[in-house]
């Protein structure tokens, strides 16, 4: 274990999302010499689970050691995705510096100004790095312009200001202090870390002090607290103070320790001040809780999580086809899937209902939400979920909602009825101004959280493909009133069976639909979108009557127009109160909570009667 703390580096790398962060981190370990020249390395080292590598985002922070002449480095990968940004506010608290990651094209984004401002206010010490130089628009001059301003706007002090650049080129593998010579490796990067961001200021000989910043979940260890050791020495089977969240300490044992060596996590004996260490053996530990000396008890300032935004239930799967595709189908299943989350999730709520088949779960947004849905499915869960509501608070007495800064650049063109599609959403404009980018305009808006649920496929639309928009929680405001966000009603199916070309053919003037030919379906199942504001009972499993008289056309083929495929999280943000989604390993379904056209009807006059 690297003991002498002048020769330790603990840094986080931080960006908007898709700015190339974990490349560079994947450069940084294949040039340190730490791995064999004959070992494989995967592409996104870090990005460890299948979603984070199929969406090329990093959803949980990660922590990685990289040996470099005789120094370590501990980085820390963050999220860059403004659901994932509870994460880089923990982790500032345990590094000393941090690598500003910005596209060498895109510059200065919603999420570099959040991260950079987090960075800044714990005074942590700033590199700049200007990622993907190799792209042929790069416009680093004017990159670096953009983050000096942002720099000045946050209010950094002179110390801060004064921050050095690394040109880099991840794809490429290559770094350089000046943007018209060429790099040739990550070396000028390494000289910068070294260099520019100090080492951790600790007490090595004082009495131990170690906080939990993130947590990590190990079937076997059980929970897994991470974090770096503020002062003392923390060793493995010694019995140490655990100071809760709610103040009360209690005597816990330290079972098993683990150093980062890598990507790989290393059982140790001991472990001293200013390292990034892993600890299992404490059960209930949660993040920002101190263990402490038992003779000096003091807790560290505790860290602040997150509270989520969204909520929306799950349910037991009871749809006809139930049971049919996967493997974990009840309601004790579903309770321990979404419990175990709640170990290594700490942005996450999980509330037992009235009913023990429906459980209320509140998280940070959309992606958030979706990401946990489309994690279960693929373990073999069925399950139902509603639409996502915003949690609305009442503060001095106001009802309060959550609103969302806003950012999208858009083109000219469209930048007309993006403004009018969110100002129907309540949507309040910040500011309006040419990117200076091509014919491409940058607005802000604060808009209610639920105004931007389901909003991004009408941005897409809107914008043919050629707008970008992000968003991220920016304070709770008052109540704006009543927004719709679906006009369209839907087409139901009144009949349980395959749809059939022929009728859905029949059926192509009514709307666009969801499904095509052979697909099963079930009473009370949504098929498509209906042309109008009302839901339409339709029946697409009805064949062509045979009959022995031929025809001129009787043997043409229907060409149907192509059906509207829903992603996961179209599916969950297109649904209305009255809708559930279905989710299975197989298939995602959209369907009516009430299944029978009468019985949802009747449902129908009794909540009219009562308003």
């Amino acid at each position: 274990m690297q003991t002498d703390v002048t020769r330790m580096r603990n840094v986080a790398i931080v960006a908007h999302v898709d700015h190339g962060k974990t490349s560079l981190v994947d450069q940084l370990l294949k040039q340190s010499g730490l791995f064999r020249d004959n070992e494989q390395i995967h592409e996104r080292a870090l990005d460890s689970n299948d979603l984070e590598r199929e969406r090329g985002i990093t959803i949980l922070a990660k922590t990685t050691s990289i040996p470099y002449k005789d120094y370590r480095i501990n980085l820390v990968d963050t999220p860059g995705h403004a659901d994932f940004s509870g994460e880089v506010e923990r982790i500032v608290k345990m590094v000393d510096g941090v690598l500003l990651v910005v596209d060498a094209f895109e510059g200065v984004m919603p999420q570099t100004r959040f991260v950079l401002e987090k960075a800044l206010s714990a005074g942590l010490v700033p590199v700049v790095v200007v990622n993907k130089m190799d792209r042929p628009n790069a416009r680093p001059a004017e990159v670096i312009d953009e983050v000096l301003d942002l720099f000045i706007d946050l209010g950094a002090n002179e110390d801060q200001l004064e921050f050095p650049v690394v040109y880099t080129s991840a794809i490429l593998g290559t770094a350089t202090d000046d943007p018209s010579v060429p790099g040739t490796n990550m070396e000028p990067l390494f000289q910068a870390i070294i260099e520019h961001i100090p080492a951790p200021d600790v007490d090595v000989s004082g009495p131990l002090q170690w906080q939990v910043t993130m947590l990590d979940y190990n079937e076997y260890l059980g929970r897994i607290g991470i974090g770096r050791i503020a002062r003392g020495v923390l060793r493995q089977g010694e019995t140490v103070a655990l100071i809760q969240r709610d103040g009360t300490v209690v005597q816990k044992r330290i079972q098993k320790l683990f150093a980062h060596q890598g990507l790989r996590r290393i059982e140790v004996n001991e472990a001293f001040a200013g390292d990034i260490v892993a600890v299992a053996g404490i059960p209930e530990i949660m993040v920002g809780e101190t263990v402490a000396d038992p003779a000096n008890a003091d807790p560290l300032p505790l860290l602040r999580i997150d509270e989520p935004t969204l909520e929306m239930t799950f349910r037991v799967n009871d749809s006809p086809f139930a049971g049919r595709e996967g493997t974990h189908v009840t309601s004790r299943k579903l309770r321990e899937r979404l419990f175990q989350e709640l170990e290594s999730d700490v942005s996450l709520r999980v509330q037992e209902t009235e009913d023990a088949d429906v459980f209320l779960v509140a998280s940070r947004g959309e992606l958030h939400l979706s990401i946990l849905i489309e994690t279960m499915r693929r373990e073999g869960y069925e399950l139902a979920v509603s639409k996502p509501h915003v949690i609305v608070k009442e503060i001095d007495g106001q009802k309060m909602e959550p609103i969302e800064e806003f950012v999208a650049d858009v083109p000219s063109d469209a930048v007309g009825s993006v403004i009018e599609s969110l100002g129907s959403r309540k949507g309040e404009m910040v500011s309006l101004e040419p990117t200076g980018q091509g014919d491409m305009t940058r607005l802000v808006f604060h808009v209610p959280t639920r105004g931007l649920i389901g909003f991004r496929t009408e941005f897409l639309t809107m914008t043919k493909g050629y707008g970008t928009m992000h968003h991220r929680f920016h304070e709770y405001g008052p109540w704006r009133g009543s927004i719709t966000t679906r006009r369209q009603g839907v087409l139901v199916s009144m009949d349980t069976g395959e749809a059939t070309a022929y009728a859905l053919g029949n059926l192509e003037d009514r709307g666009v639909m969801f499904i095509t030919p052979g697909t099963p379906v079930y009473e009370g199942m949504i098929v498509g979108e209906h042309t109008r504001e009302n839901d339409l009972t339709v029946n697409v499993t009805k064949a062509k009557h045979q009959t022995n008289i031929r025809s001129a056309t009787k043997d043409e083929t229907v060409r149907l127009k192509a059906a509207r495929t829903l992603s996961l999280e179209e599916s969950i943000t297109y649904i209305e109160d009255d809708e559930l989604c279905e989710v299975t390993p197989q298939a995602v379904r959209l369907r009516k909570r009430i299944l029978n056209k009468s019985e949802r009807e009747k449902a129908q006059r009794r909540t009219r009667q009562e308003a």
